[in-house]
């Protein structure tokens, strides 16, 4: 089975579309979208997502239509912008993600937040926007998820941070189990 099948995908807005996008990403493999700024790549994820509406084509992810609810519980996303409301602490968002995701594990997270060197109760809206990404990755990477979604995961991040949060997806990479 492929996590993604895209095919047919279309997408227009003023000024930007594109048409008959068609991919695969098999079971195990690794992909990057690359292109200019404004080339769709973000575009392209938010449609995955089902963050916005396609205008014609089909997603599956896991082999599933990708407007099934279900497949989020599968999927761990960190986007440009990690949506956290600015007046939580990284104690608070285990919590709430903890009744979020069925499969989420506190030990996996508490050890990312250690691992990452985040403080635990300075509120969101006072993090650096590395600090931000680093808790976005966080909380996509503890609830095992079989597959990771990117867009400028490691923006704003110091080259030692980088390092070790390239290792981090290093790991999730050859984890056999997604």
């Amino acid at each position: 089975m492929n996590t993604i099948e895209i095919k047919g995908l279309c997408k227009s807005y003023e000024g930007f579309s594109f048409d008959n996008l068609s991919l695969i990403l098999p079971r195990g493999c690794i992909m990057g979208l690359i292109g200019e700024n404004g080339a769709g790549k973000s575009t392209t994820i938010k449609l995955i997502l089902n963050i916005i509406r396609r205008d014609s084509g089909e997603i599956k992810l896991f082999g599933e239509d990708n407007s099934n609810p279900a497949l989020k519980e599968d999927i761990g996303v960190v986007l440009d912008e990690v949506g956290i409301f600015s007046s939580l602490n990284a104690v608070n968002v285990g919590k709430i993600m903890s009744g979020i995701y069925k499969n989420w594990e506190d030990q996996v997270y508490n050890g990312y937040i250690e691992r990452l060197e985040l403080p635990k109760k300075k509120e969101f809206g006072d993090y650096s926007r590395g600090m931000k990404m680093k808790l976005g990755i966080a909380v996509a990477l503890s609830h095992k998820p079989k597959l990771l979604i990117l867009d400028e995961a490691t923006s704003g991040l110091d080259p030692v941070v980088r390092d070790e949060v390239l290792n981090i997806f290093s790991e999730f990479t050859r984890d056999e189990s997604c």
